[in-house]
């Protein structure tokens, strides 16, 4: 009786754990295939800030498109930013993010390159993307990279046929291998179709410092730059300010400024003295970081998140050119701009990424 009594026992402990055993497969299993549904993502700026106008609102703008086409809110469910104010927020900021549990973490800009070796180091589940570096020893870290040289040629072959005094700017945020390809390609554009022009570098050191950018500027200005080109972020906001004084006092003046990675078309508009309405925006040269950011959230989200690989955004995919506002270009500037550019896809010009 007693061995009846034990072996009715075991079966129904058997039969139990089978049942929980059931349970938790299902459980697993849903969380599994939930992750789609599930899919939250984030980014971490820079500090430029989300709205610097330039390279992080780009970036935000993308994950914006992303969530709105995915049906996500804005929030830990879904999709944000966490602001930097300063570069000891980078490690806070992704850990923050990885706390939340985002399913994708972007850090913007190669500043934050340390802190994402050393936060996907210790959190080898999670996946993040780093915009403007590369680290591809480890599958959990996808580098995302421009073809920055390319559009700042084109942009520098519209200065070089624009000067009327021969003497072009460029203002740089912080000097490194990105700005590198900037001031590298803006420079051979213009030497491409104006040899005899002159370019002044000047850089800032910082991404995030307006009034520097103002006095960079003014100083350019005055000794008879005509076009300023800037790769330096919310820096780059004094350069416009200081075109927009100089139009507004003297409207007959031409005064220009190039921007970059989106289009600073409304940053240049200015009422002068005369009543009238001017925009000292010659044109911008964009760094489509919207597309990128939108491009691997999207492949992420669907299975196919490229870890230990960097994806490389040119002028084929049109992540990098001239933007869309062309109001003050010629139609003599923008079929150089097209020759230009049809040469550099086909391989026969090589723009250096180094000055």
């Amino acid at each position: 009786m007693k061995k009846r009594t034990f072996a009715l026992a075991l079966s129904m402990i058997m039969a139990t754990g089978v049942v929980l055993g059931a349970c938790g497969s299902s459980d697993d299993s849903k969380k599994s295939s939930g992750d789609k549904d599930n899919f939250t993502v984030a980014m971490v700026t820079d500090t430029g800030g989300v709205d610097d106008r330039s390279f992080n609102q780009s970036a935000w703008e993308g994950l914006q498109k992303f969530g709105k086409a995915n049906g996500l809110e804005k929030g830990t469910n879904g999709y944000n930013y966490l602001q930097s104010a300063s570069e000891a927020d980078f490690k806070t900021n992704l850990n923050t993010a990885v706390r939340n549990d985002f399913s994708l973490i972007y850090g913007i800009g190669y500043k934050l390159k340390d802190a994402i070796e050393d936060v996907s180091k210790q959190q080898p589940k999670n996946k993040f993307a780093l915009v403007d570096d590369t680290i591809t020893d480890r599958d959990n870290v996808v580098s995302i990279g421009f073809a920055d040289q390319d559009g700042s040629f084109l942009v520098g072959v519209v200065a070089g046929l624009t000067t009327k005094t021969n003497k072009v700017g460029f203002v740089g945020g912080v000097k490194g291998a990105v700005i590198d390809r900037f001031e590298a390609g803006f420079t051979e554009g213009v030497k491409a179709v104006n040899p005899k022009a002159e370019v002044k570098v000047q850089y800032a050191n910082d991404f995030a410092k307006a009034d520097k950018g103002q006095q960079i500027a003014a100083g350019m200005y005055n000794g008879g730059v005509d076009i300023i080109f800037h790769a330096a972020g919310a820096t780059g906001n004094g350069v416009f300010a200081e075109a927009k004084n100089l139009k507004k006092k003297d409207p007959a003046r031409a005064v220009w400024v190039i921007g970059v990675d989106r289009d600073q078309w409304d940053e240049g508009a200015v009422t002068a003295n005369d009543g009238k309405e001017y925009n000292v925006t010659l044109t911008s040269e964009i760094k489509r970081v919207d597309i990128a950011v939108d491009d691997l959230a999207t492949r992420t989200k669907a299975g196919d998140f490229p870890g230990g690989e960097k994806i490389e955004y040119g002028l084929d995919k049109n992540a990098v050119g001239l933007s869309e506002s062309q109001d003050n270009l010629s139609k003599e500037v923008l079929a150089k701009v097209d020759e230009y550019k049809q040469k550099i896809i086909d391989g026969d010009i090589k723009v250096p990424q180094k000055p």
